[in-house]
């Protein structure tokens, strides 16, 4: 399992560096279905100024494209430099709607289609965020990673599209990607004529979040919870012991803690993830992993629980690395939960939950800016418009969500019931499932006569692939949307 986890975290990071080299040479792509008229997709695609090809992968049924955007490194000043963004471009046909994905980090350069896009039988454009690698500007100014610069990289590609996929457009993101999602429609209320964000966080005071505390208080069962904290609480009582066994873990790995400062603090971040962790990517039904009288169990099962939730290679220099720029605007923008630790004493807590400036090298400076989250909050609240918010019941990250108010329009928030990070439209119960069905299929302009007329009957319009649909949470670390 430990080593399962180890694999699953570096996949995140590592799926999207793939297949970058060889790029003067593409893949020749199987029959693909698409119409005479759009056979030429790919020429279309490049005589886009600024685009270039990376490298075309063949799927059955569709186009598959790795392509490089240049974009400008400050949108408000264009002239001031400019840097190579990543996208992928799963083309289905011009006729269909588009999907606009972004997870918010790396950009998968495998072929995948996300629930919109499989519900509308679309195609699909995904746009790796700025600043990860290797859609980084160099030198690289932190200074010009902000939401409104990314919402502006995400205008720009649609402008650039829109000639060629000229109809609608919904837009859609998991966690982090959601979030990205609801910016963009923040700041360009025009481009998308939908907007699907899944689990994302809305964290509007970034001082105040006792609603995590409260959450924790509650979901799931108590055995569950007890055995959770009791494991967590051991791991802090048998520091010492646990502690050489990750000095040895380290040394055998080549890790290293300069961002961090320390073994020991990397160790308490570690082992204060695990309950939070287990809540974002497990059921409740996984709580029989748990080690269930965390007194009497081994150094050996109480090391390898938190190892396969939290990851004890996660606060480590290399580790960390991949994910500065998420930790990045945290600190600067987006804000970062805290939440206290009742059932631990005191005397076994040195650090408490660390602040996203512990993550990030000091040789980058970083300043908070508390406005920018309340901006988008009340924006939301008062102006959303083809917005649709789903949630899982049992994720911590949903305790502090996005809400629509009375100056919304045709805009809703769902909670999928026991589900967690992974929460998606077909984990929704049957009413809110056919509702937000329909409701993606007419923004997209592809409802037919009777689902108007009976949401009801909505459903995706294209059948599922397991190759190419994601119905899994995308492991990450956890405190990381």
């Amino acid at each position: 399992m430990r080593k399962a986890l180890r694999w699953l975290l570096a996949l995140t990071v590592l799926i999207g560096t793939l297949s970058t080299a060889g790029a003067a040479t593409a893949a020749q792509p199987e029959a693909t279905g698409t119409t005479a008229t759009d056979t030429d997709i790919k020429d279309r695609l490049l005589a886009i100024p600024g685009m270039s090809l990376i490298q075309e992968k063949p799927y059955t049924g569709y186009r598959f494209f790795v392509l490089n955007y240049t974009q400008p490194v400050d949108h408000r000043h264009p002239s001031k430099g400019t840097f190579q963004q990543r996208i992928t471009v799963l083309h289905k046909d011009v006729s269909r709607p588009t999907v606009f994905y972004t997870g918010g980090y790396s950009v998968s350069t495998t072929p995948s289609r996300r629930e919109p896009t499989q519900i509308v039988d679309g195609n699909q454009v995904s746009m790796e965020y700025r600043f990860f690698t290797p859609s980084r500007p160099d030198p690289a100014d932190w200074s010009k990673l902000d939401i409104w610069q990314a919402a502006s990289d995400q205008h720009r590609i649609f402008k650039a599209l829109k000639s060629v996929y000229t109809k609608k457009w919904i837009s859609t993101g998991g966690s982090k990607g959601g979030m990205t999602a609801t910016y963009f429609e923040r700041f360009y209320p025009r481009d998308m004529d939908g907007v699907v964000a899944y689990v994302a966080p809305n964290d509007v005071v970034n001082d105040e979040d006792s609603a995590y505390d409260r959450f924790f208080t509650s979901v799931g069962t108590k055995q569950c919870r007890d055995r959770l904290n009791a494991v967590q609480r051991e791991a802090l009582v048998r520091r010492e012991p646990l502690e050489k066994k990750y000095t040895a873990y380290a040394a055998e790995n080549g890790y290293t803690f300069d961002t961090i400062g320390s073994l020991d603090r990397a160790y308490e971040a570690v082992v204060l993830d695990y309950v939070w962790g287990f809540w974002q990517y497990s059921l409740l039904s996984d709580c029989d992993s748990i080690p269930a009288d965390a007194k009497n169990a081994t150094d050996d099962d109480i090391w390898n629980s938190i190892d396969t939730i939290s990851g004890f290679s996660f606060y480590t220099d290399q580790g960390l690395e991949p994910y500065t720029p998420y930790y990045y605007q945290a600190g600067t923008q987006l804000g970062a939960p805290t939440i206290h630790f009742p059932y631990i004493e005191k005397k076994y807590v040195r650090y408490g939950y660390q602040p996203p400036r512990n993550f990030v090298p000091r040789s980058i400076p970083m300043t908070f800016r508390p406005t920018a989250m309340r901006d988008v909050d009340t924006w939301v609240r008062h102006n959303a418009h083809h917005m649709l918010f789903v949630y899982g019941q049992n994720d911590p990250w949903g305790a502090e969500r996005f809400s629509v108010g009375k100056g919304a329009k045709d805009s809703y928030v769902f909670t999928a019931p026991g589900l967690n990070h992974g929460a998606n439209v077909a984990g929704l119960v049957a009413d809110e499932k056919a509702l937000a069905t329909a409701r993606i299929l007419k923004w997209a302009g592809v409802a037919s006569a009777t689902v108007q007329a009976d949401p009801a009957a909505a459903k995706p319009l294209a059948k599922f692939d397991a190759r190419l649909d994601q119905r899994d949470v995308e492991r990450e670390p956890a405190l990381r949307p």
